[in-house]
């Protein structure tokens, strides 16, 4: 199943924010590209070298949120950030919706952080707070419904399964990586687990009571 859109009929306001955050990851990404490695080691969250200086390596803890592995990976990011963050961001708001984002983020690299404490591997994209964005959409719009391309057809699929089944990949995904031993890059699932569930509490704190009505 790969999805390709929502129902936005509901929605009240123009996702300012969301298109703000595709057009920086987008932007970041190309920097990144002209800066090749050195810029990747540069802004890239790398566990080992946090750990040993937390203050002064603090600004990767943001700047590895906007840079991305290589078009695929970006490419599928804002997908999912286009079609899942405006409805969020249209339900928090502008102000919260970022502020949810950033947090989200943060969370999923400290989520990663945990089981990687002496890694030397850079960690960077987007996926975490997206995993946040999914996280509030799950409670906010249980009943929404996602466009999904099945073949050459276009059929709408329950919100709670799309997002479900890609929770449950990432959680057995995430249990694989912790038993693996060997330290090689790849997907950094534990990160992408922090997130959707730092997202998931967030919600009930930032939806207010309008929240606990929604439908989708």
């Amino acid at each position: 199943m790969f999805p390709i859109g929502d129902d936005d009929t509901g929605r009240r306001t123009v996702p300012l924010i969301t298109y703000a955050l595709i057009a920086l990851n987008v932007l970041f990404f190309l920097v990144e590209l002209i800066g090749g490695d050195a810029f990747i080691g540069q802004w890239a969250f790398v566990p080992s070298r946090f750990v040993a200086n937390p203050l002064g390596d603090s600004l990767p803890l943001f700047t590895s949120m906007f840079m991305h592995a290589g078009w695929v990976h970006l490419g599928g990011n804002m997908l999912y950030l286009w079609i899942f963050g405006d409805n969020v961001e249209d339900r928090f708001g502008h102000i919260k919706f970022i502020i949810f984002y950033l947090l989200c983020g943060l969370a999923a690299t400290f989520a990663q952080l945990a089981f990687s404490l002496g890694s030397d591997i850079p960690n960077l994209g987007a996926s975490g707070a997206i995993a946040g964005v999914l996280g509030a959409y799950i409670l906010l719009f249980p009943q929404g419904k996602i466009r999904v391309l099945q073949g050459q057809q276009v059929v709408p699929v329950p919100a709670l399964i799309v997002i479900g089944l890609w929770i449950v990949l990432q959680f057995f995904s995430g249990i694989g990586s912790i038993a693996s031993t060997v330290q090689t890059g790849g997907v950094a699932y534990m990160a992408h687990i922090g997130g959707f569930l730092a997202g998931f509490g967030l919600t009930f704190v930032l939806r207010g009571r309008s929240g606990a009505q929604a439908t989708g």
